[in-house]
């Protein structure tokens, strides 16, 4: 898109020099009186300004018909004719341009030290060991039915699993860790309070009184 923005600009700045400050000689190389003296000619030479399908790149040298560049390329400032003041310009503009683009394809690389990684890992530590993460879940209406008193555990539809947990404090809590940091060795199957234990790296030091790092997980009826 660049090559196209400069390339319309030289067309336009060249146009309007010729048409104000020109010498007749000066006005022969305008584009549209460059087309017409292609209709003597089976073939003109222009310089791309942009990429054009089939055709070339931009900057290239291609050989089109007169009506060609007449009717499409010259309308939409695709092409201008090879001659020498063309010329020069838009390989003028290709260099700004490509000095441009090298600029802004620079990518700053952001360093964060160990320090700030570790105030960030705590951080999200202590989110997780404060905080209840709450699931509502469907139950299993025909066991819930059949129960011997109301004691006994309600049973859900579907079970709880590592990956539901992991989504769920990425949702509720805004943290995300990974199903290697939940230590579950089975699904959670029915309704209630459970302690989930958590696996986070040994760096981060543990709360006072705490010998792991665990997770309030809440399950209730939908």
């Amino acid at each position: 898109m660049a090559y196209l923005r400069n390339g319309r600009n030289v067309i336009r700045q060249i146009i309007k020099d010729t048409n104000i400050h020109g010498s007749d000689s000066d006005r022969m190389i305008n584009p549209l009186l460059y087309a017409c003296q292609g209709v003597r000619y089976r073939k003109l030479e222009v310089i791309l300004t942009t990429s054009v399908e089939k055709l070339g790149k931009a900057g290239q040298t291609v050989k089109v018909a007169p009506g060609h560049f007449r009717n499409h390329l010259m309308p939409k400032l695709l092409a201008v004719p090879n001659i020498d003041k063309y010329a020069y310009l838009i390989k003028q503009q290709r260099k700004n341009c490509l000095l441009q683009e090298e600029e802004e394809e620079e990518v700053k690389v952001v360093t964060v030290s160990e320090e700030a990684k570790q105030r960030e890992y705590q951080k999200a530590a202590k989110i997780l060991d404060n905080a209840r993460l709450v699931l509502r879940r469907s139950i299993n209406l025909e066991k819930f039915r059949t129960r011997a008193t109301k004691e006994d555990a309600i049973e859900l539809k579907s079970p709880v699993t590592t990956e539901d947990l992991v989504a769920e404090v990425a949702r509720q809590l805004c943290v995300h860790i990974l199903p290697e940091n939940v230590h579950l060795p089975s699904p959670l199957l029915t309704v209630g309070e459970y302690e989930v234990p958590l696996r986070l790296p040994k760096s981060i030091p543990l709360p006072a009184g705490k010998i792991q790092w665990t997770l309030n997980v809440k399950i209730r009826t939908a």
